[in-house]
């Protein structure tokens, strides 16, 4: 939407006596309309050189410098050379007089005694078009403004994708070596070359988990399951998670937390997210062997997660930008330490602790100083209500009972058969379909025991399989699972509403499978 103008309208009236000075400005008087006035063409020239003027009103009869010579100096000054000019005069009114007006750079010629409605008439068309004028002015501005900002935004688009494609690209390329490395046949070096893969592969994973949750942030869709939650469990769990960079870079980590439980009302696992995002921050840019802290403090009904290191630090300026999002301080010392990464860490963590009420800020004394992060979280005064713990990442053993009917649904048909391949290694018997159709002809035919069911199927939904499964006797113990690119709580009320038992976002594990198999009791198998 446009500005309104409120900015003052001026008008200039120059004329040697006092009394039509006065009574030109009472004729004149309007909102938004401030009069100048003068009694020579030396002071009319001080202001018109001050103030913007819309319109000059001069009386051509004066003495010294008259009317005609002073519009002639106005039209050869920049700044004034544009101001429309009305004259006043109480002289003939012959074309000679009017040709020399005109030449001077007059609109207008008004003979006096003054016509009330002709000269407001007048006063009105130059205050509206000077409100129009400005209101133009703005509008360019604005323009000017906008397209600014848009090739800004084309241009962090163009470095975002740049990064993006470089930051998917760093874990693809190990992984790929270690597919070709496996496929020319044993090595000496197969477990590690396995760890290798696996932890490229969760680094891919929590690469994409960042974007989701940034997508999410922007279309306010991010679902927080609060409880009552021990802060220091959540900090265990954020602790565990850093540990192996910590250790890896041969940090000194210390961590000073209060014995008495702190409670607060929150997601446990958007919560250890927080601290983890600051404190594989702090290890990544901190030289080895450098100094990490966490200290807890709680008052007045909040609590402070208080993280501090003595690594690389962040110049003042950048100090406010490192919570936008595709956001890195980008010296040529921060990118040495750089492994990876999209500049979303540290936006979502602060649109994390704002959607738990809490705040956040930084502090660095510089290049060099070590840096801050000071996260302020409200607390729960009691703790009579059971308490949400975050989950961890154990997961119980799968029982010793015969193996299980499983039937595969996915219409990428090589995610379908490395799923099976997973399932057949730990000594299941396996089933593969890649249509919903398909997928009910092979069930009614195979009677599986579990059925793992992606939900985006060409030709019919997931959800529209398991319910017309789940109609019929023959599959009333099946262990319905769905499999799906989306993890939103909506999502899994959905895919409960429709029939299944468990809901799984890819990429799913190996350790994912055996915890929700565990559900297959001995007493269900056919």
């Amino acid at each position: 939407m446009l500005k309104s103008v409120e900015d003052t309208v001026y008008f200039l009236i120059v004329d040697d006596l006092k009394e039509n000075l006065l009574s030109l400005e009472a004729l004149l008087r309007r909102d938004g309309l401030e009069i100048l006035k003068a009694r020579s063409g030396v002071e009319a020239l001080e202001l018109l050189l001050k103030f913007d003027v819309a319109l000059a009103l001069l009386d051509v009869q004066m003495p010294g410098m008259d009317g005609f010579e002073l519009a002639e100096l106005m039209r050869g000054t920049e700044k004034t050379k544009r101001v429309p000019i009305i004259f006043l005069t109480a002289g003939s009114g012959d074309s000679q007089r009017r040709f020399r007006g005109y030449e001077a750079g007059a609109v207008d010629f008004l003979q006096k005694p003054i016509e009330t409605d002709i000269l407001r008439s007048k006063a009105d068309v130059f205050f509206n078009l000077s409100r129009q004028h400005k209101q133009l002015e703005i509008q360019h501005s604005e323009l000017i403004a906008n397209s600014y900002a848009l090739k800004q935004a084309d241009i962090r688009k163009d470095e975002y994708i740049a990064t993006l494609a470089h930051e998917l690209r760093n874990p693809l390329a190990p992984i790929k070596a270690g597919i070709e490395l496996l496929r020319a046949g044993p090595s000496q070096n197969f477990e590690d070359i396995l760890n290798m893969m696996e932890s490229q592969t969760d680094h891919l994973v929590n690469l994409l988990n960042d974007l989701l949750d940034i997508s999410r942030f922007t279309q306010g869709k991010i679902d927080l399951k609060k409880g009552r939650v021990q802060l220091q469990s959540a900090i265990d769990i954020a602790a565990k998670f850093c540990m192996t960079l910590i250790s890896e870079k041969r940090h000194i980590f210390n961590v000073d937390v209060p014995a008495e439980p702190i409670w607060i009302y929150a997601d446990p696992t958007r919560i250890a997210q927080i601290i983890s995002n600051i404190l594989n921050n702090a290890a990544k840019y901190t030289p080895e062997g450098g100094t990490i802290s966490l200290s807890v403090k709680a008052e007045a009904g909040n609590v402070e997660i208080v993280i501090e290191d003595n690594g690389l630090g962040i110049p003042q300026d950048k100090q406010d930008a490192v919570f936008e999002v595709f956001s890195q301080v980008g010296t040529s010392e921060h990118k040495k330490y750089e492994q990876g990464g999209l500049g979303i860490g540290l936006s979502l963590v602060k649109n994390l602790v704002q959607m738990h009420g809490g705040s956040i800020k930084v502090y660095s004394g510089g290049h060099g100083q070590g840096s801050t992060f000071t996260v302020s979280l409200p607390v729960v005064s009691d703790a009579r209500s059971q308490m949400a713990i975050p989950q961890n990442d154990t997961y119980p053993s799968l029982p010793d009972f015969s193996p299980l009917n499983i039937l595969v649904v996915d219409d990428n048909i090589a995610a379908a058969q490395t799923i099976a391949w997973m399932l057949e290694a730990i000594g299941h018997d396996l089933h593969v379909a890649h249509t919903g159709e398909e997928a009910i002809r092979t069930a009614d035919f195979t009677k599986p025991d579990v059925i793992i069911l992606d939900i985006g199927l060409p030709d019919m939904s997931g959800h529209d399989v398991c319910r017309n499964l789940r109609q019929k006797a023959v599959h009333k113990n099946v262990l319905f699972i769905a499999q799906t690119g989306w993890g939103q709580e909506k999502d899994r009320m959905e895919a409960f509403n429709a029939g299944f038992d468990h809901h799984l976002t890819k990429p799913v594990s190996l350790q994912d499978f055996k915890r929700v198999l565990a559900d297959m009791k001995p007493g269900n198998l056919r």
